[in-house]
């Protein structure tokens, strides 16, 4: 018999949460030293014709998120497109178990994977098995998907993609939490199950009231595209009677990149942030809620965006405190458009050399 979307789930008895590892230290890993300001890598492996290209980058940034795992980053994030002339990343599962393999600390986080594309049993095989690649520290953030040609490439319509989410996201907890059952007809049935409770895994993602009440509905976490979506989630799961899970902030400084001379660091950047910027505000033209909505390639309006900040190692230290909100992070985007490994290494080394003094005052409640 199949429950409603949303409905409470249990665990198939005979394969019991006892048997799952019990890794406490995923807490630990989220909340950190609270003085500490959180950071991350962005991978979306971008490569225009003009840049590095995909087989540098690839090997590239396995090596970077050892290295920076190595020096403490927080997390390393993977994002999803199809069809893209760039060759934008289309399959953040695969890459992601390759920087399992070599990072024993960092979130791995994905996101946002476009789920009205998927099957959802493929997608909960998928997370179980880098969840349990690396040892519990798999974040899934699943989102709706708005690209015309990419629906067209699954074969799936953008009108069934609400319906498609939710039906989902049931099939998904479900099979995670170990049942065996039937929906519309399909048997379902996924081992082995990950290594974190599911809700503890996945995130919803998305930039409307709906995103944010869909998460609460389904007992998951909210990762907004903006911050005054949190009350809402937090407002929903509290009337729904429960208590809100993880929540991203997306108060933070995004697509850093560290460099000694901020003039020639723009010098090497420009065509790659131009890229970027075009590429993304082509992606978000109906999407109005996404921090890259409008934003064009003029790349004066791009320095004074702050979306894109070139900045010294000690600019970071001082601007970090005032302008990473508690719960979001600094965010390096070292391989951005295919820009010269070289420069995102630089830019890496001089993390490395300042993260530990990245923290928040003593007053500030982080």
């Amino acid at each position: 018999m199949e429950s409603p979307a949303g409905s409470e789930i249990t665990a198939n008895k005979e394969y019991p949460d006892a048997f799952r590892f019990n890794l406490k230290r995923n807490e630990s890993r989220d909340m950190g030293d609270r003085k500490q300001i959180q950071t991350s890598l962005s991978f979306d492996m971008r490569s225009p014709a003009f840049g590095a290209q995909p087989a540098e980058i690839y090997p590239q940034a396995l090596d970077m998120a050892e290295y920076a795992d190595g020096i403490g980053v927080n997390s390393i994030s993977l994002m999803e497109h199809h069809g893209a002339d760039d060759n934008y990343l289309p399959q953040p599962f695969v890459l992601a178990a390759g920087i399992a393999a070599r990072t024993k600390r960092c979130r791995i986080a994905i996101g946002a994977v476009q789920l009205p594309l998927h099957d959802p049993v493929h997608i909960a095989e998928k997370i179980a098995v880098l969840d349990l690649m690396s040892q519990g520290r798999a974040r899934i953030t699943l989102g709706a998907g708005r690209l015309p040609d990419e629906f067209a490439m699954f074969g799936k319509s953008l009108k069934d993609r609400a319906r498609l989410m939710d039906e989902g996201l049931e099939i998904i907890l479900r099979a995670l939490h170990g049942e065996r059952f039937t929906y519309n007809g399909r048997p379902i049935f996924v081992r082995p199950l990950p290594v974190q409770q599911p809700e503890d895994i996945i995130m919803i993602g998305g930039g409307v009231e709906a995103s944010a009440k869909r998460a609460a509905k389904f007992d998951v976490g909210f990762q907004p595209m903006r911050p005054d979506l949190l009350p809402i989630y937090i407002e929903e799961c509290e009337r729904l009677g429960r208590k809100p899970r993880q929540m991203g902030n997306p108060g933070g400084l995004m697509n850093v990149q560290l460099t000694e001379d901020i003039e020639a660091g723009w010098q090497t950047l420009a065509p790659h942030i131009q890229h970027m910027a075009g590429a993304q505000t082509r992606y978000n033209a109906k999407e109005p809620n996404s921090p890259y909505h409008g934003i064009g390639d003029d790349l004066e309006q791009l320095k004074q965006s702050r979306m894109f900040n070139v900045m010294t190692p000690e600019d970071l230290v001082r601007r970090a405190p005032a302008e990473v909100k508690p719960g979001a992070g600094a965010m390096l985007s070292p391989l951005i458009a295919g820009v010269d490994p070289a420069f995102g290494w630089n830019s890496l080394k001089l993390l490395g050399g300042v993260i530990d003094r990245l923290k928040y005052p003593e007053t500030t409640e982080a």
